[in-house]
């Protein structure tokens, strides 16, 4: 770490007070359940701290992470020389609302940046809105989906969503627009490295929860058949045009392969699991090592949907206010 950095995180932290911790774990708070340590952390408990958070670092050049389920990161074992964020309960709350009960009216439905997928969509089913079946199988949270147009089995969030709100930790800026602003692609939005999206608002319609709760039921024991438990971050590689990322791993021979402590998974080739104990270098290395094998045999780079955080040699997954973004922003998946 240089001294510069050293001394702005210093500053920082002062900014911030006693709420600020220092050598926070990071890569335990991932799905992978590898990696190191944060630098800093700090629990936004509203929209006044994230303004608090933008005054604190204006001028410095500590990178920040904004951190939501941990589902798509894989932290180096040495760690984030940066400011981690997660959104605090405030920020995850779902607001089901009244609404007209006929079946097949509109419904909307309002959730913080930090409310997990999987919970939304079983607390909309149970209120008799139909809609958000498929964010049962998403272990990420509403900003994430938002920041990377999450989806499965048939949907996204491209498809349902009505409004969000954001705010930039890097400049004076944010507030609630429209999805025309997000520029929706496969698993991408215009959602930039240093803004954190607050809450989403979906449109929903009223349906039969028995109907609802069956497919909720068929969802989650799909992947529970066709996914592997462990410690994974879902899917590594997003699938090229017209193929499968999957498919093209296990065709290159891959499937079950391992580098010291990370294995190609055997039920599913397109995810890559850690060992108990193990190292988040090992998961890179493999991810690498797939990458390379499928583009020399078949000439398809892979792209991958899991964001590196703290790797030399790769973008940081956090942004340094007041300079140049490196992905990342919004919380994640």
């Amino acid at each position: 770490m240089s001294g510069d950095l050293a001394s702005d995180l210093a500053a920082v932290a002062g900014a911030l007070g006693d709420r600020a911790e220092t050598d926070h774990p990071l890569g335990a708070l991932t799905t992978y359940r590898v990696g190191g340590p944060a630098a800093l952390w700090f629990e936004a408990a509203g929209e006044e701290d994230l303004a608090l958070l933008r005054r604190a670092l204006a001028g410095t050049s500590v990178p920040v992470l904004v951190v939501g389920k941990g589902s798509n990161l894989l932290v180096a074992d040495a760690g984030f020389a940066g400011l981690a964020v997660r959104l605090g309960p405030a920020l995850s709350e779902i607001d089901i609302g009244d609404g007209d009960p006929e079946l097949g009216s509109p419904a909307e439905v309002r959730a913080g940046g930090g409310a997990g997928l999987p919970v939304l969509a079983r607390r909309t089913v149970e209120a008799g809105m139909t809609g958000l079946e498929w964010a049962v199988g998403v272990p990420g949270s509403v900003g994430g989906a938002v920041r990377m147009n999450a989806g499965g089995h048939g949907s996204d969030t491209a498809a349902c969503l009505l409004r969000y709100r954001w705010v930039d930790l890097a400049a004076d800026a944010g507030g609630e627009d429209g999805p025309e602003r997000l520029a929706f692609g496969y698993r991408a939005s215009s959602v930039t490295p240093s803004q954190v999206v607050v809450s989403a608002t979906f449109a929903l319609r009223r349906g039969e929860p028995e109907a609802a709760r069956a497919e909720l039921s068929d969802i989650v024991r799909w992947r529970r058949q066709h996914q592997p438990g462990g410690s994974n971050a879902g899917s590594v590689f997003t699938n090229p045009p017209g193929d499968s990322a999957g498919r093209l791993v296990e065709a290159a021979g891959l499937k079950g392969f391992v580098l010291g402590t990370a294995r190609v998974s055997e039920k599913h080739a397109n995810f890559i699991q850690a060992a108990d104990g193990g190292s988040a270098d090992d998961v890179r290395r493999l991810t690498e090592h797939v990458r390379q094998v499928v583009a020399e045999r078949f000439g398809v780079v892979l792209t991958t949907e899991v964001r590196l955080v703290g790797f030399s040699g790769t973008d940081n997954g956090g942004v340094t206010p007041g300079g140049d973004s490196t992905s990342g922003g919004g919380a994640d998946s």
